[in-house]
């Protein structure tokens, strides 16, 4: 793995992780009305876009971040449809 790629993986990680305090935050409190649905959606539909970018050029950096990111947001969705009234 070469330089580049090291610094993708850490710079996408960063961001994907960077979801876990406000997931975790979510479902102890059990509350998600602070939680923009169109914010939550939009970040969903680039996540996957990215995803798909990643795979249709084979850059581990973009697909392996974005599988984290998708995963996390769509927690984040579930949290919000649960919890969100």
């Amino acid at each position: 793995m070469d330089w580049q790629q090291i610094i993708g993986l850490v710079a996408g990680g960063l961001i994907a992780i960077s979801y876990i305090p406000q997931i975790w935050k979510l479902f102890r409190l059990k509350s998600a009305r602070e939680i923009s649905l169109p914010f939550t959606l939009m970040q969903l539909g680039g996540g996957l876009i990215w995803l798909v970018y990643g795979l249709i050029l084979s850059l581990p950096a973009i697909y392996i971040t974005n599988i984290a990111n998708v995963t996390l947001v769509c927690l984040m969705l579930y949290a919000k449809t649960k919890y969100g009234k």
